[in-house]
Order: C-alpha cells, then sequence, then structure tokens
C-alpha cells in the first residue's frame, strides 16, 4: 500500500462528500423562500439513498468485472470478496478507498438533477425516481466510461473525472424528467426570484473547493497528473467566470453575483472531462467557451418551452457537452485531433441518447403510479410545508401570517425579496426592473 496516495484518495473523498451540501446551498438559495428547505433536501438525501444502494449493489454494476462492455457483474454485491488488504490504482491504494471515492461520485450525479425540478415533485416521488435513475442510468453509464471493459473506455473516450457518466448524464436526465413534470405554476409569468445570493455564493464557494477532489483526486495518486488537473481545474473555472460576467454585462447590462457563481460553476463542469489532457492555455480556452456559451444556453427555456428551474441543462449539460467535445481537439502528446473528436462526440451522443430515453421512461413510471408531481395547492402554498411540515425561516417576530399548516403548526408570513435586476435563473430573458418585489 501506497500511504501518500492513499491518504490523497480518502482526502478527495472527502472533499467530493462537500460539494453535495455545497450543491444543496447552491439550488437553495436560488429557490423561492416556500421551497428552500425541500431544495435542500433534494440534493441531501442523495448522501442517505445512495451510499446505501452503492454498498449494497451499486459498485458491483459500476465497477465489477465487466458484462459485454455494458455493466458489472454483481460478483461484488455486499461488497463481498474485497478485503482492507486489497489494493488498486497507480501506487496501491485501497479498495475499500476507491469504493468510497467513487461512492461520492455517485451520490452527487443525481443531486445535480434536483436544481430542474425544483418547487413542483413530491418529495417522496422524487426519493424513488432517485433509486431507480442511480440504478438503471448512473450505475451502467460508469462502468460504460471509467471500468475495464467499459466500452467508452475501450474506444478511448477522454473523460477523466466525468463530463459524460456525471455532467452530460444528469443534465440530460434532469432535462427528460422535466418534459414530464412539466412547467411550475406560473413560470415565464411570475418572478420567480433567488432567495438568498449569498447562500448560492457560499454554495459555489463550496462546490469550487469540494471540485478539487473531484478532479485531481481522480487521478487516484499524488503525482503530475493530479498536479495538473488541479491547476486546470482553477484556470478554467476562474476564465468561465470571466466569460459569463463578459456575456452577461454585454446581453443585460450588469456584472450578477448570480453570474459570477454560475459561471465558476460552469467552468467546473467543463473542465472535469478535459483537465488532465489539455495545458494551461487549453483550460482557458475551455474555460471561457463554457462561460460564454452555458450563459447564452440558461434562456434557451424561455425560447424552447420548458421549465428547467435552476438551469441544469444550460450549466450541467452544455458545458459537460462543450468540455466532453473540445478535448477532442484541444488533448496534447498527439492525442487530440479529428479522431479523438469523433470519439469524444460518439461518446456525448451515446450518452444523451441513452439517459435521456431511459431517464423519460423512469419519470413517466413514477408519475403514473405514484405521482411525480405536486398538488397545486401544495405548489402554490409551498413544498417546505407540504412535504416536511417546516420552514426555512421564523418570521413570527416581525409579524406573521395566521394560516395553519396540515399539523396545525402556524405557518410564517410572506418575505419581500430584493434581488438583483436580471431577475435570478428566471430572469437572463427578461428585463426585470430592480425594484424590491414580494416573491414568497
Amino acid at each position: 500500500m501506497n500511504g501518500a496516495d492513499t491518504a490523497f484518495v480518502l482526502v478527495s473523498a472527502f472533499l467530493v462528500m462537500v460539494m453535495t451540501p455545497g450543491l444543496a446551498f447552491f439550488y437553495g438559495g436560488m429557490v423561492r423562500v416556500k421551497s428552500a428547505l425541500n431544495m435542500l433536501m433534494m440534493s441531501f438525501v442523495s448522501l442517505a439513498i445512495v451510499s446505501v444502494l452503492w454498498v449494497l449493489y451499486g459498485y458491483s454494476l459500476a465497477f465489477g468485472p465487466d458484462t459485454g462492455g455494458v455493466i458489472g457483474n454483481l460478483d461484488a454485491v455486499g461488497l463481498r470478496g474485497i478485503s482492507p488488504e486489497s489494493l488498486t490504482g497507480k501506487g496501491g491504494i485501497p479498495v475499500f478507498a476507491f469504493v468510497l471515492f467513487q461512492m461520492m461520485f455517485a451520490i452527487l450525479t443525481p443531486a445535480l438533477m434536483s436544481g430542474a425540478l425544483a418547487d413542483r415533485v413530491k418529495f417522496g416521488a422524487w426519493a424513488v425516481f432517485l433509486t431507480l435513475w442511480v440504478t438503471v442510468v448512473y450505475f451502467p453509464v460508469a462502468h460504460w466510461v471509467w471500468a475495464e471493459g467499459g466500452w467508452l473506455r475501450e474506444l478511448e473516450v477522454i473523460d477523466f473525472a466525468g463530463g459524460t457518466a456525471v455532467h452530460i448524464n444528469a443534465g440530460i436526465g434532469a432535462l427528460a424528467a422535466v418534459l414530464v413534470v412539466g412547467k411550475r405554476i406560473g413560470f415565464a409569468k411570475e418572478p420567480m426570484r433567488p432567495h438568498s445570493l449569498p447562500l448560492v455564493v457560499l454554495g459555489a464557494a463550496l462546490l469550487w473547493f469540494g471540485w478539487f477532489g473531484f478532479n485531481a483526486g481522480s487521478a487516484l495518486a499524488a503525482d503530475g497528473t493530479a498536479a495538473t488537473m488541479a491547476l486546470n481545474t482553477q484556470v478554467a473555472t476562474g476564465a468561465a467566470m470571466a466569460g459569463w460576467l463578459a456575456y452577461e454585462r454585454l446581453r443585460h447590462g450588469a456584472f450578477t453575483t448570480l453570474g459570477a457563481a454560475s459561471g465558476a460553476v460552469a467552468g467546473l463542469v467543463a473542465i472535469t472531462p478535459a483537465g488532465a489532457s489539455v495545458n494551461a492555455m487549453g483550460a482557458l480556452a475551455i474555460g471561457v467557451v463554457a462561460g460564454a456559451v452555458c450563459s447564452w444556453a440558461v434562456g434557451l427555456k424561455y425560447k424552447l418551452g420548458f421549465d428547467d428551474s435552476l438551469d441544469v441543462v444550460g450549466v450541467h449539460l452544455v458545458g459537460g457537452v462543450i468540455g466532453t467535445l473540445l478535448v477532442g481537439f484541444l488533448a496534447v502528446d498527439g492525442v487530440g485531433g479529428l479522431t479523438q473528436f469523433g470519439k469524444q462526440a460518439l461518446g456525448t451522443f451515446s450518452v444523451l441518447a441513452f439517459s435521456f430515453t431511459v431517464s423519460w421512461l423512469l419519470a413517466k413510471l413514477v408519475q403514473a403510479t405514484i405521482g411525480f408531481r405536486a398538488e397545486a395547492d401544495d405548489e402554490r402554498a409551498g413544498v417546505d410545508q407540504a412535504f416536511h411540515a417546516e420552514t426555512a425561516y421564523d418570521f413570527s417576530a416581525v409579524g406573521g401570517s395566521s394560516a395553519r399548516t396540515r399539523g396545525g403548526a402556524p405557518a410564517p408570513g410572506p418575505v419581500a425579496s430584493a434581488t438583483a435586476g436580471h431577475g435570478g435563473r428566471d430572469g437572463h430573458e427578461r428585463n426585470d426592473s430592480n425594484e424590491t418585489k414580494v416573491d414568497a
């Protein structure tokens, strides 16, 4: 066992774990007050569900001995046959360290999808969908990309840390679910601004911090590859933030806090598959392109008529595609070129087609059986009270509503939310004023 590499991978796993609560803050700050806790829970619950599934059968399906290039077998169900002395990786790390590290990837990926469905789905139905999705979609795609014998790995598709398996997979899966669930009540008609931009920035900062473990840790060794990936992660993220803000200033006339946070995430997404295969200039190019293009892409939902609440499609799907395709041209050491670009395109569109189709079918199944969409009254009143019997903030000290919850506890009154002039996630294509408006 290599002690230094083992410590590096374990610490990286801990950093990736921080990304899920970071994502909860990032998404939680972007929704309205009445949905804040539900949004936090939709991310946070993935830590519980996927941790259990991963040990029971997820690791075996994703990284067990290959079956036809598409799935692992069930030899490692319950992690049987793996001892604390079993080693893997470049320098010899315990298999359990690798199991833990990849578990954190599996936890984060479905949580990414939750932002697309904010404000309007039943919490129990989301938990069922998450369970089905990670089993039928994530585990097989992770095998394709990273496991020995996986067909995309055998074709030498470059995806160092998850452009296809994580971001494209989650982004297109979120789009499929959104098309089944439908639009929020009042979408594109009522203001739906972030209730707490400080929470958004906090979440983005935690994501950025944890992403070093996500990206550099994928080297599975404390070596030059990990250092290259860490450096390129920082370069691309900074460049993407600048690219997003530049586009936003030209298009909307302001440099917004939400834009800065969103641009950073777009850069983190785009460099994830590519960072170990490009130099610093390549990382800078990927970041700038991702920031500007993702800033443009978040407005497509208004033109195309789908309600991706927190722009999972515009950031994760589009950013993942950008990074996965551009590395085909920008990879160094003689790897980049048309041949590699063709491989990257094949990997991209294979995951797009598979994930969209299966995710749509799973969402349809949940909708037809237990019902995915919340009741209209619950959606209007707020899914926090409907499904959690709690609220994020207690406004009783400043005068609250006399309304009662189902359990008889007093519900808080409305809150005025002053937000940036571009209208938050749902205002990139609308010229809203900077007025303080009631938006609870």
